[in-house]
């Protein structure tokens, strides 16, 4: 009974996760292959073609992560204001590559993924008092964000 009441939230909340990747991968897809590969970037920086896999997972692992601690019951004021905190970053998510790929601006990106990185944070903090699998699946996330930072400053750096 209780699976059966888990799964319409995770797929939802994945569906969801998944779709905000989608409309980041938007602009994303057309700066790569115009502006992205006429600018510098770090010798770390990893081939275009592992974004894709990467980010789908972690859409998905986050829409597990955040269908379970919506299913620890949304009359809690502790759930909800995790969801709360989940969608924010979740917004921010999205709207890292518009700016950084659609509008072209490493600097303005910048701004977003530093925010974005604390919110993961306070999330993963969150979660972990209402279910500790849900703030473990956040984990590969945070360390992603903290990769694309690391890429993120370096290309502000080198093309400033």
């Amino acid at each position: 009974m209780i699976l059966r009441l888990l799964w319409p939230k995770i797929l939802i909340a994945v569906i969801t996760c998944v779709m905000v990747g989608y409309i980041g991968s938007l602009p994303t897809t057309e700066a790569l292959s115009s502006w992205y590969p006429g600018i510098l970037k770090p010798s770390f920086n990893p081939p275009n073609w592992i974004f894709a896999p990467v980010w789908t997972t972690l859409y998905v692992m986050m829409g597990v992560a955040i269908g379970i601690i919506w299913h620890a019951g949304w009359e809690r004021e502790v759930v909800k204001n995790a969801v709360m905190l989940f969608l924010a970053q979740l917004v921010l998510n999205g709207f890292w590559s518009v700016i950084f790929f659609g509008a072209r601006s490493p600097g303005g990106a910048l701004v977003i993924i530093i925010i974005l990185w604390i919110l993961i944070i306070l999330c993963i903090k969150r979660f972990f008092p209402i279910n500790r699998f849900a703030a473990y699946l956040m984990v590969p996330y945070l360390l992603w964000v903290s990769f694309a930072l690391a890429l993120n400053v370096s290309i502000y750096w080198l093309n400033k």
